[in-house]
């Protein structure tokens, strides 16, 4: 009984130190952001540094309030090689929004401040849409089929949008994340795709598609990240709580140009019925190794038990 109430407490002290971390870094980020809408590049180019310094340095609190807060133990493999100078893009598998948590902690300061595509519409989003802008966050704009029928003449305009919003990566290095699968695991989905992969859920094609005609040619490698929880999937509150005992986390490194030239993936991937054939049983066959290898973990994670 004590034990939760000591464990609880810990997960309002530490829910506590986020916040107000959080709220600290939004003020001096929001205030850079504002002075970024000057429309001259050479002087937003420059306010984007220390805007992803604040970034980053928001993420090193949190992970100092980790450190504090939790005893869990971490098995990270694969990272010795990265570095700030380089064009990323990160796939990993989701299952809880600690993920989150992880990719910031192992990533952070060792490259680029990883950022998401988001949709136009966010822009929107009173401060925080700013915020994301003024830190280089991607916003693409997608068009429906329906919407594409009425008005053809508007085909490929939104990939040709969202290449010209990310020339500013050319010259300055940049971590895309993606989800692949969409959304998080639970068995209630995973029991609704079938017994494909043991535990992953089935990878959409479709958004790494589009961030690899967007980019493609901008970015340099690709970071396939497999997280592990050997005790189960947590909660937030229970990373928070202290009572996430290990994390597994292993990132391989491929060539995003190997890719680009091989069978698998084309430019005209959204308009050819075959090439998005192969490049889904590409990224079907990156996961299957990843579920054997997350089962490699489970079992030795068992015999450690």
């Amino acid at each position: 009984m004590l034990g939760a109430v000591f464990r609880n407490l810990i997960g309002i002290i530490s829910v506590a130190v986020y916040f107000f971390n959080t709220v600290f870094w939004v003020i001096p980020i929001v205030i850079l952001s504002f002075l970024k809408l000057l429309p001259i590049k050479i002087w937003q180019t420059f306010v984007s540094y220390p805007l992803d310094g604040c970034a980053s340095a928001w993420i090193s609190v949190n992970n100092l309030n980790q450190r504090l807060f939790s005893n869990t133990k971490w098995k990270v493999e694969g990272i010795d090689t990265l570095t700030l100078k380089d064009w990323y893009l990160v796939i990993a598998n989701h299952q809880s929004w600690v993920d989150i948590l992880v990719l910031q902690r192992i990533f952070n300061r060792k490259i680029p401040f990883l950022k998401f595509f988001l949709k136009k519409e966010l822009i929107w989003v009173p401060f925080l849409g700013i915020a994301w802008w003024a830190l280089d966050f991607p916003f693409m704009r997608r068009y429906s089929k329906s919407f594409l029928a009425k008005n053809p003449h508007l085909k490929g305009k939104d990939m040709e949008s969202t290449r010209k919003a990310c020339e500013k990566f050319q010259h300055k290095p940049v971590s895309i994340m993606n989800f692949v699968e969409g959304t998080r695991f639970t068995p209630e989905k995973h029991a609704r795709q079938g017994e494909m992969f043991k535990h992953l859920l089935k990878p959409k094609a479709g958004g790494l598609a589009f961030v690899l005609s967007a980019m493609g040619n901008q970015l340099h490698k690709l970071l396939d990240v497999t997280i592990h929880y050997p005790d189960g999937i947590p909660s937030y509150w229970d990373f928070v709580c202290g009572k996430v005992k290990n994390i597994h986390v292993s990132v391989r490194i491929l060539s995003i140009e190997d890719l680009l030239k091989s069978d698998a993936f084309a430019m005209d991937y959204f308009d050819n019925a075959e090439q998005r054939v192969k490049f889904q049983r590409w990224l079907n066959q990156l996961w299957n190794e990843k579920d054997l290898q997350i089962e490699a973990f489970s079992e030795k994670s068992q015999q450690k038990c």
